[in-house]
């Protein structure tokens, strides 16, 4: 990939409207990032709306801030781009890190939990990640206060990933930002967003499903009903991987997430035994190698308006499968995805969790 290359698909992800499966749909249709730029308002005006690229010189502060940090760029498609990451149809196109991206290559294991966690479960996360990491694991978490501080801590000596929802530049909690600093030396500290992003409530939920791809399997050490530590859980799950999960008392509101996932079906996880038991073990062969064709779902050149209007009917503000649509409709993949790519790109359509989609 030229430098070029880099710099224009850069541009193309921090263009507003563009998410991660309309980055990969542009790549597919005009095979270069700076085609996809150019046809972008073209699009937009398909689905009846405007849209605007991302400014070239936003694009250079912010390398030249990401450079002054220490930190670099991991494209999709790059050698040492996260290859469990990359298999999932949401993974963010461009990662900011610090440290050794090397160590995505090992078998690599979440642990989340509750910010306000009992000491009693912020003493077995530090021992669990502790115990991980002396067989080999790195730990995964968010750097988060309560568990996640625990996990790295425990796994500080034999590398853990920290992931953030904030600038590679910001330490959120504040009184984490040593530790932070620690991650960076020591493992890898990644994020999505550019330097001096603040860590906003809709950041957290798309900083979890990086935590669970990355992951082989993700460990529940103590969580409520209704917790992000959920939803890491839940994303881990539509990926395909693992979802194990420590039992506590019914009697603490912070258990009965945990309790919970193991009435649906989660392994329950005792020690580090029970995880490795869980995800098979820790063969560096379960962590495939190399670069994935990360481009995928074939978008058409050209649609016809009756097409179109097929498309948009079944369209509503409840969210909906693709495939429902393009069984509904009885177009082709590419016809239908092409609509939503246009409708998207104009502001009219929003993508959900679970590949659906609904009108704004």
């Amino acid at each position: 990939m030229s430098g070029q290359e880099r710099f224009d698909r850069l541009r193309l992800i921090r263009s507003p409207r563009i998410g991660p499966v309309s980055y990969r749909q542009l790549l597919a249709r005009f095979g270069s990032a700076d085609e996809a730029l150019r046809a972008i308002p073209m699009l937009a005006a398909r689905g009846g709306g405007e849209a605007r690229v991302a400014d070239a010189a936003a694009i250079e502060r912010e390398i030249a801030a990401t450079r002054a940090t220490g930190a670099r760029y991991l494209l999709m498609g790059d050698a040492d781009y996260p290859a469990l990451l990359a298999e999932m149809e949401g993974a963010p196109p461009a990662l900011i890190v610090r440290g050794d991206a090397a160590i995505t290559a090992r078998p690599c294991i979440a642990m989340v939990g509750a910010r306000n966690a009992s000491a009693a479960a912020c003493r077995f996360a530090r021992i669990l990640a502790q115990q991980l990491g002396d067989r080999g694991a790195v730990v995964v978490s968010g750097l988060a206060r309560g568990i996640d501080t625990e996990a790295h801590r425990g796994s500080i000596d034999s590398g853990t990933i920290g992931v953030i929802a904030s600038g590679i530049d910001i330490a959120f909690p504040p009184e984490n930002a040593a530790l932070q600093e620690d991650v960076a030396e020591c493992g890898l500290l990644v994020t999505e967003h550019p330097p001096g992003t603040q860590p906003l409530a809709r950041h957290f939920p798309a900083r979890n499903r990086i935590i669970a791809g990355l992951a082989l399997g993700t460990v529940v050490v103590e969580a409520a009903p209704k917790s992000g530590s959920l939803i890491t859980a839940r994303l881990a799950t539509e990926a395909g991987r693992e979802v194990m999960a420590v039992p506590g008392s019914p009697l603490d509101p912070r258990a009965q997430g945990c309790n919970l996932l193991i009435r649906e079906g989660a392994t329950l996880v005792q020690n580090a035994d029970d995880i490795l038991e869980a995800i098979g073990g820790l063969d560096p062969r379960m962590v495939r190698q190399g670069s994935f064709d990360f481009i995928g779902q074939p978008v058409s050149s050209d649609v016809a308006d009756a097409d179109r209007a097929a498309v948009i009917v079944l369209l509503g503000p409840v969210a909906v499968a693709v495939d429902e649509i393009i069984r509904l409709s009885g177009l082709s993949p590419a016809i239908v995805q092409t609509v939503l790519l246009e409708l998207e790109l104009a502001g009219g359509l929003e993508r959900q969790a679970g590949g659906r989609v609904s009108l704004r």
